[in-house]
């Protein structure tokens, strides 16, 4: 699932792309991934984009106030924005052209498109956007919403973890009051925004901790570590992020691991061979000896080594 790096990657591309555009085409291929009825998605029609930002792990797309040309209701006149969820393997494919009025048949499975105008002093520049998806589980979120606290995801998003806010101090606090594995901690959105399955694997790397150990009994040399290690990861992650196309920002993601999905594979670090805990619908990754002691895990729920 894209995390806070990649997001953030793709929401500065798009908002070079799209910012100051209208939006001169929106159809929608899947009544499963359209959340939200009112606003209705034809009120997007002719309003002008003011940039694209992320939340979490939500890109958003923010417009202007306004009526689209396609009307709406007497509410409609302010701000509208479209919060796309991309979930576990969605995506987004930029074209240089508005897509076609109706969705293709047999080209794959596009579960939203939009098409912008913009007016860059030299003539007309198009963009298409087509939100894809592959896999069984389709999963992928479309939301349009007037105020972000609309879509739920948002309104208990956890504070920013690279904001200037997200503290020490404010981090110990976070930790003192979960009594959870830290691993589960780190992906929970509740309490931090932005970390998912990949990144929480390559912070507690950084941080040398296991992803077993209990957040609230932290001592607070460890706390310090995890955080500059989380600061630290994250940082770094979105710094190698910026400046791709959206196309190669998955594959990125994945250069930039040292842990995560490298199963088998020896430590960066120690050149330790790297470990996996596997559960019903994800699976963790470890260095034994940098973060637990040289002993394995057990596979399965639970913080006991293996005997």
């Amino acid at each position: 699932m894209p995390e806070l790096p990649e997001v953030t990657a793709l929401a500065a591309a798009l908002d070079e792309r799209l910012a100051g555009s209208v939006i001169e085409h929106v159809s929608i291929g899947s009544v499963n991934a359209l959340k939200t009825a009112d606003p209705p998605y034809a009120s997007l029609l002719g309003r002008r984009v003011e940039g694209v930002a992320r939340r979490g792990k939500l890109l958003v797309v923010l417009t202007a106030p306004g009526p689209g040309t396609a009307g709406g209701g007497p509410d409609d006149a302010g701000p509208v924005a479209v919060v796309v969820h991309l979930s576990l393997s969605g995506w987004v494919r930029v074209l240089d052209h508005l897509p076609e009025p109706t969705m293709p048949r047999g080209k794959g499975y596009i579960a939203a498109r939009f098409g912008f105008v913009r007016d860059t002093g030299a003539g007309r520049e198009e963009t298409g956007i087509e939100l894809t998806e592959a896999g069984t589980w389709k999963r992928l979120a479309v939301y349009i919403v007037r105020r972000l606290e609309d879509v739920p995801a948002i309104a208990e998003l956890g504070p920013e973890p690279l904001e200037d806010t997200f503290t020490l101090e404010a981090f110990r606090k976070i930790l003192a009051s979960h009594k959870q594995q830290i691993k589960g901690l780190l992906r929970s959105q509740k309490a931090i925004a932005g970390i998912g399955n990949a990144y929480s694997d390559e912070i507690l790397h950084a941080a040398r901790l296991s992803p077993f150990a209990i957040a609230s009994t932290l001592d607070d040399a460890t706390a310090e570590r995890l955080y500059e290690a989380l600061r630290r990861v994250l940082s770094d992650a979105v710094d190698d992020a910026m400046g791709h196309a959206p196309e190669e920002l998955k594959d990125e993601k994945r250069r930039t691991m040292r842990v995560h999905r490298r199963a088998g594979e020896p430590c960066p670090v120690c050149g330790d061979t790297i470990l996996e805990v596997s559960f019903s619908d994800s699976a963790l990754q470890y260095c034994p000896t940098c973060q637990t002691g040289g002993k394995p895990l057990a596979d399965r729920r639970t913080s006991k080594f293996l005997k």
